[in-house]
C-alpha cells in the first residue's frame, strides 16, 4: 500500500471513530431521577437507587446514563425540573422525593414511564387509580408511612407514658401535610393526648419549631414523613436532644444519625425497589405489568445512648421487640 494511500484510509478511520462513539452513546439508556433534596444529603438513597438497577445490570455510566435533577429541598422547582426530563426523551423517570415529585412528573408527561416514590397511600391522594392496576404510564413503590403514625405514637407513649401533650414537627410545603396533621390528632385524641404543630420549611426554621414546641409545653414529640426532614436528619436529631424532647422518627438514619426510636420501612428499600422498577422498564417490561409495591416488614429502632441521655429508662418489652438497638 502507498503512503498517501496509508494515510487516507487512517484518515477515514478516524473521522469514522466519533461517530461511532456517539452511536454507542445514544444506544446506551438514558434514566431520570428527579429528587427533593440534594446528593449532599441523600447520596444513600441515590446509591440505593443504583444498586436496584444493578440488580438487573445497569452499572452506571457503562450499561446505563442516568440524568440527576436534585431541588436542594426547594420544592417550588419540581416541576421545572421533571419538564427539564420529560424534554430530554429519557427511557423512564425515577420520580423520587415524594408527593410533590410524583405529581411533578405525572403532569410532565403521559408517555414516558414514570416510577415514584412516596411514602403514602397513593390512592387517598389520586395518584393511581388502585394498588393492582395503577393505570397510564405510572407505577410506584410506598412506605405507607402516614399510616403508622398511630403506631409511632402509641410506641412513643410507651415510652413516656405520662406526656400528655406530643409535639408534631410538620413542613408546610409537603402537600400531604394537612392529612398527617389530621392522622396524627386522631391517633392523640384515641390515646387521650393533646397535639401542637410546629412547622419548618427547611434548616433554618429548626431553632424556632423547637422553641414553639417547649413554649407549648410539648413533652414528647413526632416527625412527619418527608424528604427535607429526612436530608436534615442529624440537625433535628441534635436539637431534639438538646431541648430534652423524647421523639419517634419514621426512619432507622435518624436514630443512626443520634435519634431516640424510629419505627417503619428503611427508606433505601424504597429506592432500591425504584431501581428494581426502572430496571425492569429497560428490559421492556410495561408499566401497567408492574403493581405497586408495598412493604412487608417494619423495623423498630432504638438508640439507648439517646435514651440514657434523656434519662429515659426503655420499657423491657419494647428492647425485646426491637429489631435493631444502637448502643
Amino acid at each position: 500500500m502507498r503512503r498517501r494511500e496509508f494515510i487516507k484510509l487512517v484518515g477515514s478511520a478516524a473521522a469514522a471513530w466519533p461517530t461511532t462513539v456517539r452511536a454507542q452513546q445514544a444506544a446506551m439508556p438514558v434514566v431520570g431521577f428527579l429528587n427533593t433534596t440534594s446528593p449532599e444529603t441523600y447520596e444513600f438513597n441515590a446509591k440505593a437507587f443504583r444498586e436496584g438497577l444493578g440488580t438487573l445490570g445497569f452499572a452506571e455510566g457503562k450499561t446505563v446514563a442516568i440524568e440527576y435533577r436534585w431541588a436542594s429541598g426547594d420544592y417550588s422547582r419540581m416541576p421545572a425540573l421533571a419538564k427539564d426530563l420529560a424534554s430530554r426523551n429519557v427511557a423512564v423517570i425515577a420520580a423520587t422525593g415524594d408527593i410533590v415529585s410524583a405529581r411533578a412528573a405525572q403532569a410532565a408527561t403521559t408517555t414516558i414511564p414514570v416510577v415514584f416514590a412516596i411514602g403514602f397511600d397513593p390512592v387517598r391522594f389520586g395518584l393511581v387509580k388502585s394498588l393492582n392496576s395503577p393505570g397510564g404510564n405510572l407505577t410506584l413503590v410506598t412506605l405507607f408511612s402516614s399510616t403508622l403514625m398511630a403506631k409511632r405514637m402509641d410506641l412513643l407513649i410507651q415510652l413516656v407514658p405520662t406526656a400528655r401533650v406530643i409535639g408534631l414537627l410538620m413542613n408546610p410545603d409537603n402537600l400531604n401535610v394537612e392529612i398527617d396533621i389530621k392522622d396524627a390528632q386522631k391517633a392523640a385524641g384515641e390515646l387521650g393526648k393533646q397535639t401542637v404543630v410546629v412547622n419548618a420549611r427547611n434548616q433554618r426554621d429548626f431553632n424556632a419549631a423547637f422553641a414553639a414546641m417547649k413554649e407549648q409545653r410539648a413533652d414528647v414529640a413526632m416527625i412527619a414523613s418527608d424528604p427535607m426532614l429526612l436530608s436534615q436528619r442529624a440537625a433535628i436529631s441534635s436539637l431534639a436532644s438538646q431541648h430534652s424532647v423524647p421523639m419517634v422518627y419514621f426512619d432507622r438514619e435518624f436514630v443512626a444519625a443520634g435519634g431516640l426510636m424510629s419505627y417503619g420501612t428503611g427508606i433505601t428499600w424504597m429506592y432500591h425497589q425504584v431501581g428494581v422498577y426502572c430496571g425492569r422498564i429497560l428490559k421492556g417490561a410495561k408499566v401497567t405489568e408492574l403493581p405497586v409495591l408495598q412493604p412487608t416488614k417494619f423495623d423498630l429502632v432504638i438508640n439507648m445512648k439517646t435514651a440514657k441521655a434523656l434519662n429515659l429508662v426503655i420499657p423491657p418489652h419494647l428492647l425485646v421487640t426491637a429489631d435493631e438497638v444502637i448502643e
